[in-house]
């Protein structure tokens, strides 16, 4: 495998058949097994600033790389997904928004989808100090590309410093809600300090990308192990040219 397979996951639990958004879904009992045949098959499960080093040739990239990304802290993230991953010792980064906090996930309703809970700080906190990253998934969900210069550099910049206020930590990460993005967000995610910021682009992360627009592929309601390994090794979509940032 050339490159780091990072996947991207939303809920983690025990959903109906999901007819639309079936990317924000995944049944706890496929991703157990996924976990199951990552730790037996050797695959490399890597944190995102490991990965990140391994992107700029500063450690050589393990055979197998995977990064696990979570969006949005859903509070099922740490009912399903954490006991399976402290089980595989296994790290993973999960994307939190400064604004949601503890609340429900209320831009769902607009698709009529259930509003699931987000996980409030002190379960961040206590998921940090367990050995799970925490990164910015913005202030409020906003498609970033339609928004305003302002608007994008705020959406960056003080989801980052909420993050860190509540958390204690740095945020040295972002996610791009809906995965848009424009070179006005890349900008502004370098401007801010991020170190990654990962996309919806299906594709494998390599050398040659930003690390401020790293592809993802995501792991749907209906994928099987088949299928995962599948997205993993064979699939990758035609890159988009890459975002042209202006030299600081």
């Amino acid at each position: 495998m050339t490159g780091i397979q990072i996947l991207m996951y939303h809920q983690i639990g025990d959903f109906p058949d999901m007819k639309t958004h079936r990317a924000t879904y995944c049944d706890h009992r496929r991703f157990a097994r996924q976990m199951a045949f990552f730790k037996l098959g050797g695959y490399n499960v890597m944190r995102m600033s490991d990965a990140l080093r391994a992107l700029r040739g500063e450690i050589p990239i393990p055979p197998r790389a995977v990064v696990l990304t979570f969006d949005d802290a859903y509070e099922n993230f740490y009912e399903y997904a954490f006991p399976i991953l402290q089980q595989h010792e296994f790290p993973a980064i999960v994307y939190a928004l400064s604004d949601f906090l503890g609340k429900p996930a209320q831009w769902l309703a607009n698709d009529g989808h259930p509003t699931p809970p987000l996980m409030d700080a002190p379960r961040l906190r206590q998921l940090h100090k367990a050995g799970i990253d925490i990164g910015s998934h913005s202030v409020s969900h906003v498609r970033l590309a339609e928004q305003s210069t302002e608007r994008i550099h705020l959406e960056m910049t003080q989801s980052k410093r909420e993050l860190e206020n509540a958390l204690g930590i740095p945020i040295d990460h972002f996610c791009y809600p809906y995965g848009s993005h424009d070179t006005r967000a890349v900008e502004a995610a370098a401007d801010a300090g991020y170190l990654t910021g990962v996309t919806c682009e299906r594709a494998t992360a390599t050398p040659e990308d930003d690390p401020l627009t790293l592809p993802r592929k995501a792991v749907s309601w209906g994928d099987s192990l088949i299928g995962v390994l599948w997205k993993m090794h064979m699939k990758n979509a035609p890159k988009h040219p890459p975002i042209r940032r202006s030299v600081k």
